[in-house]
């Protein structure tokens, strides 16, 4: 379990490293949006806010199936996951999100599932836009909260090897 614990520590620091690209790639695509007023450039910033969502929502799916032991189930699931990580779990786990960090991060979860169900050339710019002037907030707290759980699960692996 030691190495599980480190092996989930290290991919949550590899993901944000990712994270952070998609970060950067929404704000300059942004930019040449805004410059350009080429629709297909807010497609592309669009595509890369969903990218930003699945990535974190990656980390909690793995974090649900080996830490937690269960990852939600049904038609709610994303929603349910999103919560499951802002509970502590006695004996396993404190809580990995804050209240505040779920509440910021609903919309972009929001966006998610519209993008999935929406024509690209029916996205909402003012929409977009909230989403990318705050995708920098947005990663640093989530950056913060996730790098703070996979210390904590350096040291619940390294207080198991003594």
């Amino acid at each position: 379990m030691n190495d599980q614990l480190r092996r989930i520590a290290q991919r949550i620091r590899e993901e944000l490293k990712e994270l952070a690209q998609v970060t950067e790639r929404v704000q300059e695509g942004w930019r040449r949006a805004q410059r350009s007023q080429d629709d297909y450039y807010l497609d592309g910033v669009a595509l890369n806010l969903h990218s930003f969502y699945a990535g974190i929502e990656r980390v909690f799916e793995m974090i649900a199936e080996t830490v937690d032991g269960s990852v939600p189930q049904g038609a709610n699931w994303h929603q349910l996951l999103v919560e499951q990580m802002a509970r502590e779990i006695p004996d396993i786990r404190p809580a990995v999100l804050t209240d505040e960090a779920v509440d910021i991060l609903q919309e972009y979860r929001g966006f998610r599932h519209l993008i999935r169900n929406v024509y690209a050339f029916k996205f909402d710019p003012l929409k977009v836009e909230k989403l990318v002037e705050g995708i920098s907030m947005v990663f640093d707290k989530a950056r913060e909260e996730l790098l703070a759980f996979a210390h904590f699960l350096e040291q619940k692996s390294q207080v198991n090897e003594d």
